[in-house]
């Protein structure tokens, strides 16, 4: 019960971890294309749940993304249809640069709570040895 700070700043890293890796994964894939038609890469978005037996959030699942690829006229790329067409992710640079600031901040002040319950739960056995 005396670490509660820790462990649900702790299972709030995870979920951030989670999210930026997911995150890093749209943004390495922003620009891979795929023959118009196929399948491109779908987004990936982490699903959050709080916490039912435990205090705390966690990841409930990564889920892809339902948006269609975007076809982009390229008549010259090796994957381009008798058309001219390629398919690339629907991934937003915007978006998901938006979304790993937000990511990392949540992330960062997540490790900032562990840090201060840390200090106070050593300085409470400081005065305890007193």
């Amino acid at each position: 019960m005396t670490f509660d700070a820790i462990g649900i700043a702790g299972t709030g890293l995870n979920v951030h971890r989670k999210w930026l890796d997911a995150l890093s994964d749209n943004i390495a894939n922003i620009n891979t294309a795929t023959p118009a038609g196929e399948e491109a890469f779908r987004e990936r978005l982490v699903t959050v749940q709080a916490g039912t037996r435990s205090p705390g959030v966690y990841v409930a699942g990564v889920v892809e993304s339902e948006a269609e690829g975007r076809l982009v006229y390229d008549p010259e790329h090796p994957y381009a249809d008798e058309a001219g067409y390629v398919q690339y992710p629907n991934v937003d640079l915007g978006d998901q640069m938006s979304m790993l600031i937000l990511a990392q901040r949540g992330y960062e002040a997540n490790a900032a709570v562990v840090d201060r319950a840390k200090t106070a739960y050593e300085a409470a056995l400081q005065i305890g040895r007193g």
